[in-house]
């Protein structure tokens, strides 16, 4: 009998330490590559996301000219992602709103992203 305890107790610590090592968080951290309308034309960029299960936030570009997210989206099953953000124009007044659309695998996230008519694509790895 107690051999039977023994040893049902040691499975169940071995279950403790291997779960969570599978059900790491996917996408919370620090991000960086690039995005742009071409191959040619292309803009750095770094991410910070943190999600909590259920709700993703994230900042880009940290710093002096950080953009938050405005309305996003993760599922963890899948690997999809949905971010929004406004910016400041650098052309000139007023803001630009941001639509992405993209998936991760592994440690890499790319997909597409648009303003108004302006379409192009992106590409980040988790450090």
């Amino acid at each position: 009998m107690k051999l039977k305890f023994a040893s049902v107790f040691c499975l169940l610590i071995c279950f403790a330490f291997v779960v969570p090592a599978f059900a790491q968080d996917p996408i919370s951290g620090t991000w960086a590559g690039d995005w742009g309308p071409s191959k040619t034309d292309r803009n750095q960029v770094t991410v910070q996301f943190k999600f909590d299960g259920k709700a993703l936030t994230g900042t880009v570009n940290p710093g002096d000219k950080a953009v938050q997210l405005t309305k996003t989206s993760f599922d963890p099953k899948t690997g999809a992602v949905h971010l929004e953000a406004d910016a400041k124009n650098e052309m000139g007044s007023g803001m630009v709103h941001f639509v992405i659309d993209g998936k991760v695998d592994k440690n890499t996230m790319s997909g597409t992203w648009n303003h108004g008519n302006v379409k192009g694509d992106f590409k980040i790895t988790k450090k």
